[in-house]
């Protein structure tokens, strides 16, 4: 491995057996670059290393190998969350982490409209019933009016109440603290206040980030408080939901359905209760990836590098002691 071309070295952490993230060549033009998937790799890749790219979000290999970062001065996670990074010796360091932020937010948004559309409708029971070719007339909801409380009113909370207010839904949010007159929320409401607001919502949706204090948020008692009719939708991190009362309550009609993108455990394993709940909706942790988004990331992080060449502040900053990005 080559130590001494006078470039940066930049190392890329990659999920064991992902490819290499497309659009890297600009990169090498400015830097060397290195790749690492695991602990193994990853100690040989660290030292003088100066910038990481870190594709793989689930990672527990950058911890184990932290001793062999020498000359790191920053990490940017191709994700809006950061969990997995967020281990002592990095929240506590030196060492700056910018995220993804920004990437993600539209198509989050689309994906969570689409969610309550399909609740609204009805949508699972008529592709039921056209597998079975049954012709079944039935009324359904009006979307129109309805009050969604998004959970997390940050960029992709931001993006989810444009888009559902836009079809007539009533978006409020839950933030760390209340905001006044935001002109994309019905209201801002603080943590504080979650209990009231989810006993007022009709669809509560999950767009936190993973901290030590949303782990767990959603449990038995939080689906009680919860109207009997409201859906809830998760598209922010599987842990903030306890997934055997999450699956407790909608088998007590504590709540009328789930929308799931995200779980305590990926991938959901085949004989999950989950799977077989005709009020349920699942999909593989794909709410936010559309065709394009791994350039889209690479771009992103491009953009940032050169800010970093420049010396000038780097963009989605991430605050190392709440677990995200706070503007």
């Amino acid at each position: 491995m080559t130590r001494d071309s006078g470039k940066p070295i930049v190392t890329v952490l990659t999920a064991p057996g992902d490819a290499e993230p497309p659009g890297l060549d600009a990169l090498r033009a400015q830097a060397e670059v290195r790749f690492a998937s695991d602990e193994a790799t990853l100690n040989e890749a660290l030292p003088g290393t100066r910038v990481m790219m870190v594709t793989d979000f689930r990672t527990e290999a950058l911890a184990a190998a932290w001793p062999k970062a020498d000359r790191l001065e920053w990490i940017h996670a191709t994700s809006a969350g950061v969990d997995a990074l967020m281990f002592p010796a990095l929240t506590d360091g030196p060492v700056k982490v910018t995220n993804a932020q920004g990437v993600f937010d539209r198509t989050i948004a689309e994906y969570v409209v689409c969610t309550i559309l399909m609740f609204s409708k009805d949508f699972p029971n008529s592709i039921r019933l056209q597998q079975n070719h049954q012709w079944k007339h039935r009324d359904t909801e009006r979307a129109q009016g309805k009050r969604v409380l998004i959970v997390g009113a940050g960029s992709i909370g931001r993006q989810i109440a444009r888009l559902t207010a836009a079809i007539g839904l009533k978006p409020h949010g839950i933030a760390r603290a209340a905001r006044e007159h935001d002109p994309d929320f019905e209201a801002v409401h603080g943590n504080d206040s979650l209990t009231e607001q989810l006993g007022l919502a009709d669809f509560v949706v999950v767009a936190a980030p993973l901290t030590a204090q949303t782990e767990g948020m959603f449990d038995r008692a939080a689906f009680q408080n919860m109207k009997p009719e409201a859906r809830f939708i998760n598209i922010g991190r599987g842990p903030i939901v306890k997934t055997d009362d999450l699956v407790a309550a909608l088998k007590a009609g504590d709540i009328a359905g789930a929308g799931l993108d995200v779980f305590e455990e990926e991938p959901l394993r085949p004989d999950h209760p989950l799977w077989d709940m005709e009020n349920v909706l699942i999909t593989a942790h794909m709410s936010g990836d559309f065709i394009g988004w791994r350039q889209a990331l690479t771009d992103q992080f491009l953009d940032n590098f050169d800010r970093w060449q420049r010396g000038e502040s780097l963009f989605n900053s991430v605050d190392k002691k709440l677990g995200y990005a706070a503007k």
